[in-house]
């Protein structure tokens, strides 16, 4: 673990007395992508209100598991194998999170790995808000070819010295939100937060540790299950002001505070169909970034489908009509 502590001081510039009063950059680097991979290593800084550095902290962690793809983030099994375990280090972490936004380049990934590592520690991160600096950088208008980190850096003249390594990739972050974050305070931006919910259902997953064959057979974060098809026929497309009704065809995009399938459950469970595409069929859009030009969003907008933000669609999902009433 490494620590570091500065006091720099900020410029005067005007700040809004709705900003956050403290931010936690964040980075993990992890075994891989889904829903079963764990984290082996981590990396915050803390920052004050107006993106100073107070301090830094890194660790090594033990996923008790093949560390994936070794080619990536340099982390082979040797490397892991004397490093804590994650719930050796939920108690340091927590400190370090507790009272303030986590930052994180594509924020939903890095809170999603840190919920569900905390979810098997039987523990909750003490994390309310996020901020995504994908969110930011399109909220300020940056002139950015693409959305990569490397990318947001360079245009700050950040230079980056050790891709994938968690450690350089938020500091590296945290010298570009620096500027960001001033940016949006001179110009009164709002800042794109979204809330964190801790996750609060998981099933124990038995541990799996280094096999002969080199590989792993990652186990279901929870139970595997096609979910089944929707009962009802498609009603049509949402009507505003009007309620949601069983068989309508929904469609999720981009970053949502609560955990994707989860609020793909809940839908399911109140009736309605959950696609994972958009066509002329579908009866609503939910998105927390409608001006993100994913293809999903970019479909809605040709094919005229309704677009709802998640706290609206949690609001409709309290009142879904059945299927049989007019």
């Amino acid at each position: 673990m490494l620590e570091d502590r500065t006091t720099a001081v900020s410029p005067g510039i005007p700040w809004p007395t709705a900003y956050p009063k403290g931010y936690a950059v964040v980075d993990v680097e992890t075994t891989g992508l889904a829903r079963d991979d764990r984290i082996i290593s981590a990396a915050v800084y803390r920052l004050d209100e107006r993106g100073e550095v107070q301090d830094h902290w890194y660790t090594l962690v033990n996923p008790e598991r093949d560390p994936g793809p070794v080619w990536i983030h340099g982390l082979t099994s040797e490397v892991l194998e004397g490093a804590p375990l994650f719930t050796d280090i939920a108690e340091e972490f927590s400190a370090r999170l507790d009272g303030r936004v986590l930052v994180a380049h594509n924020a939903v990934f890095d809170w999603q790995m840190i919920a569900r590592e905390y979810a098997r520690a039987k523990a909750e991160a003490p994390v309310r808000q996020r901020l995504c600096t994908i969110a930011l950088s399109k909220e300020l208008g940056l002139p950015l070819p693409n959305h990569k980190l490397e990318t947001l850096a360079a245009h700050f003249g950040v230079v980056q010295q050790r891709a994938h390594h968690a450690l350089d990739d938020a500091r590296v972050l945290a010298e570009a939100f620096r500027p960001s974050l001033r940016a949006a305070a001179a110009g009164n931006v709002r800042l794109p937060l979204l809330e964190c919910r801790p996750l609060t259902e998981w099933s124990d997953t038995p541990r799996i540790g280094r096999q002969a064959s080199g590989g792993y057979r990652p186990s279901s974060w929870r139970p595997s299950r096609r979910r089944p098809a929707c009962p009802y026929p498609n009603p049509g497309r949402y009507e505003d002001g009007k309620p949601l009704r069983q068989g309508m065809r929904v469609a999720f995009s981009g970053d949502t505070s609560i955990d994707r399938e989860l609020l793909e459950d809940r839908a399911a469970e109140a009736g309605l169909h959950v696609s994972t595409s958009i066509s002329r069929l579908t009866s609503l859009l939910v998105t927390n970034d409608p001006d993100s030009g994913t293809s999903k969003v970019v479909k809605a907008r040709q094919f005229g489908t309704p677009v709802v933000d998640e706290a609206a669609f949690g609001q409709l999902l309290r009142d879904v009509a059945p299927a049989s009433e007019k």
